[in-house]
């Protein structure tokens, strides 16, 4: 029912996907996100991960970003009930939703962007190689593929929608599924912070007026 696949991208990342799950997509009209999930387990490009930036490292804000939070969430409920300890909150939180959760469709899923799929990308990130990282937790909620991340102590954190909303563009990229289609979010067991990934939020947003054709697997 769970694939797991060891990804060597620095350290070791799991990545696993719910098959069942997984195969309701082409019901629920996401057979492109269907496709990415079971593409990447076979084909992931473990080389851009040992030299570019990663996303959860990015140290700048969005622009206009709406975020909300909401304390008792559903996934901070979830993640209370999959919490043992703190070092191996992550892991332990991840594989509880993968596995009780019925929306949860995979964890540590990885992702990927060139500098040719973002006109600003040297600008933003400093470097000329791929933009790589690692969704926590991908969900399927009302027709919305939501990216969400687990932060111990979400009420601190200052970057973390950046680092969500690239993984939104991101997977967006990697699936031709319009960013309209996502939601971000992350949370820990209290509380949970929610807001919609949209192209403006990006800084000079005016460099991004000319995007290349949509990626192809």
């Amino acid at each position: 029912m769970i694939k797991h696949i060891p990804l060597k991208h620095g350290w070791y990342y799991f990545y696993r996907i719910h098959q069942t799950k997984t195969n309701e997509l082409t019901t629920n009209g996401l057979s492109k996100l269907k496709e990415y999930i079971e593409f990447v387990a076979e084909n992931c490009p473990n080389e851009y991960f040992s030299i570019g930036p990663r996303s959860s490292s990015l140290k700048f804000k969005l622009n206009n970003v709406k975020l909300h939070s909401i304390e008792g969430h559903e996934i901070s409920k979830l993640a209370k009930q999959g919490y043992k300890n703190s070092t191996t909150a992550h892991n332990d939180v991840e594989m509880f939703l993968l596995e009780n959760d019925d929306k949860t469709i995979a964890v540590e899923v990885p992702l990927w962007i060139k500098s040719n799929e973002l006109s600003c990308f040297k600008e933003l990130f400093k470097s000329k190689d791929p933009l790589t990282g690692h969704i926590d937790v991908l969900r399927v909620e009302d027709g919305k593929i939501w990216i969400w991340d687990y932060k111990p102590n979400a009420k601190d954190e200052k970057f973390a929608t950046t680092q969500t909303f690239f993984y939104a563009y991101m997977l967006s990229k990697r699936t031709n599924i319009p960013i309209e289609n996502f939601r971000c979010g992350y949370f820990d067991q209290h509380i949970a912070y929610v807001f919609k990934p949209q192209l403006e939020m990006i800084p000079q947003i005016s460099l991004l007026q000319k995007f290349i054709k949509p990626s192809i697997l």
